[in-house]
């Protein structure tokens, strides 16, 4: 029996967001973490909260030793959300809502309407990559807290170029960690209180391309720590909060599963979701029989669950309306560290997450600068 970190949306990234909702005076419903909210009692002039791409507890472990400056600043592991991944995870970090109530769960969503697969971020047809004309049923992204706070703290985000707003005045685009951290400590300086919130897109980009355990992973990893450290030591009366949208791990091989004939041929649209959660829309009369088989061929690698069965158990949160979008199964890796190849165009990549491993973890760091 897998041993899968399940999720727990009493001690998740989500409720990092949740506590700092409350802090500002945002609409908050859900459950705050006590450790954050004492310090946020503690009346800081300003309040960071950085999230970095992939800087779970696994990279960190792995990467940086046990007196770095984002490592001993670890005061609680959480978990992410389910499936861990940026674009359900980032949402969630970003809105204070459920996977379930937002609807953007994984890269690749399918939508029977347009009888087509979509990558959600892109607009693209998963298949041909052909730019699709949508309205995808899914919530605002762009309903960020942080935006609706009622506070006497300054509001200010930075974000990847990429990334899209509601209030372009009080955003900064950086494109790299120097960028980043140069504007925080503008934006700290500055004589009135100031709340951050910050996303950046690595390590994720250069775990996916070389590996957890690399060396490139390490230069970056450890820069991000050196500049943290360097902005902490020029701060004054300043709380960082830093965490991630999930971690990673070191991908050993790959399951071609695009090529199994006999599975897909059962399948009403390709699979689909996440390349270590992926999801499954079955022809009813094909049901038993792919249970049968996909655990035949692929149980040691990956677990097949009932998408119901996982919605009622609270997977993705308490409450929510996008249960649909997961279909009729969702296969989650092990800990053999496959991903999954639901498609010729997907990338091999040497690291990746959304699974319920150690990609789940996640650190609250919290640096004080009183």
């Amino acid at each position: 029996m897998v041993r899968f970190i399940k999720p727990n949306f009493k001690k998740s990234n989500l409720n990092i967001s949740a506590t700092m909702a409350e802090f500002l005076g945002a609409p908050n419903s859900n459950s705050t973490l006590p450790v954050l909210k004492r310090e946020l009692n503690k009346n800081y002039k300003n309040v960071v909260f950085i999230i970095f791409d992939g800087l779970g507890i696994n990279p960190i472990a792995i990467n940086l030793e046990k007196n770095a400056i984002l490592r001993k600043g670890i005061v609680k592991m959480l978990v992410s959300t389910f499936p861990s991944t940026t674009t359900n995870a980032t949402t969630s970090l970003a809105t204070n809502t459920y996977p379930l109530q937002h609807g953007w769960l994984g890269w690749s969503l399918n939508f029977p309407e347009i009888h087509r697969n979509l990558d959600i971020y892109m607009g693209k047809d998963s298949q041909t990559a052909e730019k699709v004309e949508y309205k995808m049923p899914l919530a605002d992204n762009t309903e960020y807290y942080f935006d609706m706070a009622h506070t006497d703290y300054q509001i200010n985000s930075i974000f990847m170029p990429y990334c899209k707003v509601k209030n372009a005045e009080q955003n900064t685009y950086v494109t790299d960690h120097f960028q980043l951290c140069a504007k925080i400590k503008e934006i700290i300086n500055r004589p009135t209180k100031q709340f951050v919130y910050a996303y950046y897109e690595n390590p994720d980009q250069i775990m996916h391309l070389h590996g957890v355990s690399s060396a490139e992973a390490k230069n970056n990893i450890q820069s991000i720590n050196d500049q943290i450290q360097k902005l902490y030591d020029e701060s004054q009366d300043t709380l960082f909060v830093i965490t991630a949208d999930h971690g990673q791990v070191d991908i050993t091989d790959y399951i071609e599963f695009y090529s199994d004939k006999v599975l897909n041929d059962m399948l009403v649209c390709p699979a689909y979701l996440d390349a270590r959660a992926v999801a499954f829309r079955v022809k009813d009369e094909c049901k038993k029989d792919f249970e049968k088989q996909f655990k035949a061929k692929y149980s040691k690698d990956f677990v097949l669950f009932k998408s119901s069965d996982l919605i009622k158990k609270g997977y993705f949160g308490k409450s929510g309306d996008k249960g649909s979008l997961l279909g009729d199964y969702i296969a989650i890796g092990t800990y053999t560290n496959k991903q999954f190849l639901y498609s010729k165009n997907c990338t091999r990549f040497k690291g990746h997450h959304t699974s319920l491993t150690k990609e789940m973890l996640v650190p609250l760091i919290m640096l004080k600068k009183h």
